[in-house]
């Protein structure tokens, strides 16, 4: 015999004629860094989402005008513009980035360098990769007295005054200032407005608290990195659930190109003062800042991908590489990241 669970009229009409209770679940999204920002967030009694948006934006501006390479009268263009022992006076969100990026430098023997640009703008990748330039690569007297500026101890920090020891030397935090402005933005939402549980992204670098809207860890995509893709045009590797850290993501797929059997990336790598070749597809990093993901992240895919994987477990780096193996992609974890996974499962 076959049973019906029958419902209670009186519980059908309840649940018809009540409103389902609106979610306290926020979504805003901006543009920021060239990029745009996308952010989630539980919404505090006594605050509105215009509100907490102007909060930010004001915020990001700060940064903005401290460190955008893009505005003439920021702090870093200042900076570039002067001559060797000249001094300039650097706010706190510049010597946070300049400290990070020192303990990067320093940790990944230089493979993340942001005094590198001089030599991205020689190899003519500054706004789009040309194979012509590869074709008719710089000269080795070329590169030689770019060199010559190249070097992170050339920046000398003194108090908040920032001086240069050699004319021509300059700094680009575009390879972990996006991670910066991740890390103000949770900073915004925690500290003024007593926000846990929010997911904030800056042009895919990402910090996460508390859970979402579903009570859950927040599920963040790792792209395939695939050749000729873009955020509209994609194929999900794999994913994963954070709550309470950062997560950046550095792939040369979307800025390479083949010459002569080999895959160059946009990425300088300091010790060869060359493009990368052959370097990591893709790696995702997680660590306690998003300023730390994106320069580790960065720092990963500036060398070639066997040292990659070495440097990675050397700093007990939390990194999930995508790598190629004959026609199919892998997944390589660093020893930091299986210590990772290990402890989500306790």
């Amino acid at each position: 015999m076959k049973y019906q669970y029958l419902i209670p009229l009186s519980i059908l009409a309840l649940s018809a004629c009540t409103p389902t209770p609106p979610t306290t679940y926020q979504k805003i999204d901006g543009q920021t860094m060239g990029t745009s920002y996308h952010i989630a967030f539980e919404l505090p009694k006594g605050a509105t989402a215009d509100e907490i948006q102007a909060s930010i934006d004001t915020r990001l501006d700060e940064i903005n005008d401290s460190m955008s390479t893009y505005q003439a009268d920021s702090t870093i263009s200042k900076f570039n513009a002067l001559s060797a022992g000249q001094t300039i006076q650097i706010d706190p969100d510049f010597i946070k980035v300049l400290s990070d990026s020192r303990l990067i430098y320093e940790k990944s023997h230089h493979g993340f360098d942001p005094t590198v640009y001089p030599l991205v703008e020689l190899w003519g990748f500054g706004s789009k990769m040309s194979v012509e330039r590869l074709q008719n690569p710089p000269t080795d007297t070329e590169i030689l007295a770019v060199r010559d500026t190249i070097g992170l101890d050339k920046i000398v920090l003194n108090g908040n005054e920032l001086s240069k020891t050699a004319d021509g030397v300059g700094l680009d935090f575009s390879a972990i200032a996006k991670g910066y402005g991740v890390d103000t933005i949770a900073d915004v939402l925690k500290s003024k407005y007593n926000i846990t549980n929010y997911m904030v992204e800056i042009g895919g670098e990402i910090a996460t608290g508390g859970v979402n809207d579903k009570g859950l860890p927040w599920t963040l995509a790792i792209d395939k990195p695939i050749m000729g893709s873009t955020t509209t045009n994609r194929e999900i590797m794999t994913t994963l659930a954070l709550s309470g850290q950062s997560m950046a993501t550095s792939g040369n797929y979307r800025n390479s190109l083949d010459y002569d059997g080999k895959t160059y990336s946009h990425t300088i790598n300091p010790h060869t003062a060359s493009p990368v070749e052959n370097g990591v597809p893709s790696v995702t990093v997680i660590a306690s800042t998003t300023a730390l993901a994106d320069g580790w992240a960065t720092a990963l895919t500036a060398i070639p991908q066997d040292d990659a994987i070495r440097l990675a477990d050397e700093n007990d780096i939390i990194a999930l590489f995508i790598i190629k193996d004959g026609d199919n992609w892998q997944i390589h974890k660093s020893q930091g990241f299986i210590a990772f996974e290990q402890q989500g499962k306790n």
